[in-house]
C-alpha cells in the first residue's frame, strides 16, 4: 500500500493578506509532486487539522473553516461529517488510544466536541475559560489535544492563547491549569508583549501538547516561550530550558515517535514570523535535544513535525511558507518537497 504524506495550507490566521489560498494536498512517499485533494473537499478551503486513522490509513480526517471532513480512500475522495455547526472554524482531532471510534474535536472559537461513532455526530463538551486566557486579535481555539495513552480518560487542551485545561474523565468536566504556568511570567526572559494587554501572552501561547507513555501523568508543552512540562498531570509546570541547547526557542509543534515512546520531536523556530527554523529531537524524554534534521536551508518557520506509524524511519515536517521536507532512512539524508507555489502557513502535516 502507498505511503502518503498530507499537508493542509491556511492563511495566517490574523495576517494581512486575506486573499493567499489555502488547499489540502497529497504526497506519495518517495515522490515529488503534491496532489491537490479537490474531490468533495472545498477548493482552497483552510485546512488546520489532519488525522489519519490508527488503524486504517485509508480513513483520514481533515479539519476545514466549515467543519471536519472525512475520506476513506486514502484522500480520493471526501465528505463533509455530520457536524453541528459551521461557523468554528477545526484546529484539532484527535483519536481516542484504544477505541478509534472515539474522536475529539477542537475549533475556535474554543469548543471541543466529542464523537463516539468515528464522527457520524458530536456532543459538545462543557469546557471552562481558564485565568490565563489572553483577549488577542483573533478568536482563542483550541489548537491541540493531547490525551494519556496510558489512561484514556486523561485529556488536555492547549488554547492559542490561553494555556492549558484539563479533563480527568474523558471530557465531562474540566479544570483549570494555567494558575502555576502564569508564574513563569515573573521572569524577565519569559515575558512577551505583542497585540495583547499583558506579558503573560507568550507563556499562555499555546502551540502543541502531548503524554507519553513513557511517563504517564507528564505533559509536555510547546509554547512561544520554549518547551514546559509537568510532571502531575498540569498541576504545576517547569521549563525544559530548550534554550539551553538550541538557538531555536520558538515552539510550534511537539510529538512523541510512534515505535518509542522516550523519543520526541519538536519544531523549533527563531519567531513566529521567523526566516530559521529546524526539527529537533531528543531520545531521553526532554532531558536533551539535537538537531535532527541536516542538509537543508530552513527558510521561514517550522510548523509542524510528523512521525510516520508506519515507518519509524519516516519522518516529516513543514514550515510556514509551504517548504515540506522528510526522510525515511531515521535521519540520514534528507529530501525536500515544497507545496505548489502561493500555498504557505502549513498548519497541518500527517504522515500516514
Amino acid at each position: 500500500m502507498t505511503q502518503y504524506v498530507y499537508a493542509g495550507a491556511a492563511p495566517f490566521s490574523g495576517g494581512s493578506d486575506t486573499t493567499q489560498p489555502g488547499g489540502l494536498f497529497r504526497l506519495a512517499v518517495g515522490s515529488n509532486e503534491w496532489q491537490p485533494l479537490r474531490q468533495g473537499f472545498p477548493d482552497q478551503s483552510e485546512v488546520r487539522a489532519i488525522a489519519i486513522h490508527p488503524h486504517n490509513p485509508q480513513i483520514v480526517y481533515a479539519g476545514a473553516q466549515d467543519g471536519p471532513y472525512r475520506s476513506q480512500d486514502g484522500g480520493n475522495h471526501w465528505e463533509r461529517l455530520n457536524f453541528p455547526e459551521k461557523d468554528l472554524v477545526v484546529w484539532s482531532i484527535l483519536f481516542h488510544p484504544k477505541n478509534p471510534q472515539i474522536m475529539y474535536l477542537g475549533t475556535a472559537p474554543t469548543a471541543i466536541y466529542r464523537s463516539d461513532n468515528g464522527g457520524e455526530s458530536w456532543k459538545r463538551l462543557p469546557i471552562i475559560d481558564p485565568v490565563g486566557l489572553v483577549r488577542m486579535g483573533f478568536p482563542c481555539r483550541i489548537i491541540r489535544l493531547a490525551i494519556d495513552p496510558t489512561n484514556p480518560d486523561e485529556l488536555y487542551a492547549g488554547l492559542e492563547v490561553g494555556g492549558v485545561i484539563r479533563s480527568l474523565d474523558g471530557g465531562e468536566t474540566w479544570n483549570d491549569c494555567t494558575k502555576e504556568l502564569i508564574k513563569f511570567t515573573q521572569q524577565e526572559h519569559l515575558q512577551s508583549q505583542l497585540i495583547s494587554d499583558t506579558n503573560r501572552e507568550g507563556v499562555m501561547d499555546s502551540h502543541a501538547l502531548v503524554v507519553s507513555a513513557a511517563r504517564p501523568g507528564t505533559v509536555f508543552l510547546a509554547t512561544r516561550m520554549g518547551l514546559f512540562c509537568s510532571t502531575d498531570r498540569g498541576e504545576s509546570w517547569k521549563e525544559m530550558g530548550i534554550w539551553q541547547q538550541s538557538p531555536l526557542a520558538y515552539a510550534r509543534d511537539i510529538q512523541v515517535a510512534p515505535d518509542n515512546p522516550n523519543t520526541l520531536y519538536a519544531a523549533l523556530s527563531d519567531a513566529a514570523m521567523g526566516r530559521n527554523g529546524s526539527i529537533y529531537r531528543s531520545q531521553d524524554l526532554g532531558q536533551t535535544w539535537k538537531r535532527f534534521d541536516h542538509g537543508l536551508t530552513v527558510r521561514s518557520t517550522m510548523m509542524t513535525v510528523s512521525p510516520s506509524p508506519r515507518d519509524p524511519q519516516t519522518v516529516f515536517g513543514a514550515t510556514r511558507k509551504g517548504q515540506v521536507f522528510g526522510t525515511q532512512d531515521g535521519g540520514t539524508t534528507w529530501a525536500e518537497c515544497s507545496l505548489p507555489a502561493a500555498r504557505q502557513d502549513v498548519y497541518a502535516l500527517a504522515c500516514g
